[in-house]
């Protein structure tokens, strides 16, 4: 069987970080086995292994940073791992032969002692991955005294944010570690953190989205007593119990894509002297990680009823959260929403993610004073949509329309439900 290679996980990816390897060199892994965790420029991710057979070499430690194709480990099958283990034992016969003979003529073996002294000059020291290292750097703590899970009790990064969380700290002693790039974060002192491929490419999408595209924003405030109606009913039939409730944001979600079905040409990207208006609606859902944003895709979501795109929501964004998005589900998509009601902001706009041709942003539902068909002054509901547009595709009329159209559908959530 072949090496096994660095995974191309994403579209962009040119380079991945080899975070953890959840096998050790020796274990047996089965194809579809979780054999790594690797940090692409949009996520961190568990990787299956591609082949059944035994770990027997890993190249890369965790912590290393390859270029996508670079060799990362080998997987045998049973004849190959005879082959490996004869391969040692004829190298060993040839270096023993070279010993024997010098010492006969009176010539000092001295040649081999300079393959052994690296080795010597690192166990003096603790062994640890360069994420661990930065990582140990930045929280304060003491590698000496971090207990290692890694191959060969390399210590991890998991290792260290565990001891930092633990208060198993103590005062840097000189030694031998390079010096790390980033400083430890102390109060009252300025730090340099790395970014990490995630925040990498971010910084470089929102450049190319921002620069070349013209964007400019429609805002509506609707009416969302409907919403909460429609919510207080599936809550009194015991919706609420159900882990798999309905949630406002899937109305939203549902409203959005059914927009796009009745308003097709803001369903479009830009493509040089011409745009693509695509068959169906790919809706991008925006998914908040430690360390960045990602994007699942809800293919075709035209097809799906509320209760289908709710339960791929959760779906899709708890494998996100947890590093078990594949990606072909994270890449793509004609549309993105955006809700950052649920954290309390009342409204916002959102950098649309090219080449898509717009993106909403949903602010929070909040209480306000207005004025009802009897011009009396009540407590309504509003909601704060904002939709950022790629004027080469989208013009303020179509906008407007498309936003029209989504405020009919929230503010009569029955219509979500056929």
């Amino acid at each position: 069987m072949p090496e096994i290679q660095m995974p191309k996980l994403s579209d962009t990816m040119t380079e991945g970080t080899l975070v953890a390897w959840k096998k050790k060199k020796g274990d047996e892994v089965s194809a579809g086995e979780v054999l790594a965790e690797i940090e692409t420029d949009k996520a961190t991710m568990e990787w299956e292994s591609p082949e059944d057979g035994t770990l027997t070499e890993i190249y890369v430690e965790e912590g290393g940073k390859v270029n996508v194709g670079d060799k990362i480990g080998f997987i045998a099958g049973e004849g190959e791992e005879e082959a490996k283990e004869k391969e040692p034992k004829k190298e060993l016969e040839k270096k023993a032969a070279p010993k024997e003979k010098p010492a006969e003529a009176g010539v000092s073996p001295a040649p081999t002692q300079p393959t052994r002294l690296p080795p010597q000059r690192e166990e003096a020291r603790v062994k640890a991955s360069p994420v661990a290292r930065r990582i140990a750097a930045e929280l304060g703590v003491d590698l000496a005294d971090v207990k290692g899970t890694g191959p060969e009790g390399r210590v991890t990064e998991t290792d260290v944010r565990a001891a930092a969380k633990s208060k198993i700290t103590a005062p840097q002693k000189t030694t031998i570690v390079p010096k790390p790039s980033a400083p430890s974060i102390k109060a009252g002192e300025s730090a340099r953190i790395q970014f990490s491929s995630m925040r990498k490419i971010i910084a470089q999408r929102l450049v190319e989205s921002l620069g070349p595209i013209p964007h400019f924003y429609l805002n509506i405030d609707i009416d969302a007593g409907p919403l909460m109606e429609a919510r207080e009913e599936l809550k009194s039939a015991g919706e609420d119990a159900d882990p798999a409730k309905i949630t406002v944001n899937d109305f939203v979600l549902k409203a959005a894509v059914q927009a796009a079905v009745k308003v097709p040409r803001v369903n479009a990207s830009f493509d040089g002297d011409a745009f693509v208006q695509y068959a169906d609606v790919d809706l991008g859902i925006a998914v908040a990680l430690e360390d960045g944003l990602l994007t699942p895709v809800i293919r075709a979501a035209q097809t799906k009823s509320l209760r289908e795109i709710s339960e791929l929501v959760k779906d899709l964004a708890h494998r996100a959260r947890n590093k078990r998005m594949k990606p072909e589900e994270f890449q793509g998509g004609t549309f993105t929403v955006s809700n950052l009601g649920g954290m309390g902001i009342d409204s916002f706009s959102a950098v649309i993610n090219p080449p898509q041709g717009f993106i909403l942003a949903i602010g929070k539902i909040t209480k306000v004073p207005v004025v009802d068909d009897s011009d009396q002054i009540v407590v309504g509901h509003r909601m704060s949509i904002t939709m950022s547009c790629d004027h080469r595709v989208i013009d303020g009329a179509l906008g407007a329309e498309y936003l029209k159209e989504l405020r009919h559908l929230l503010e009569n959530p029955a219509l979500l439900l056929v």
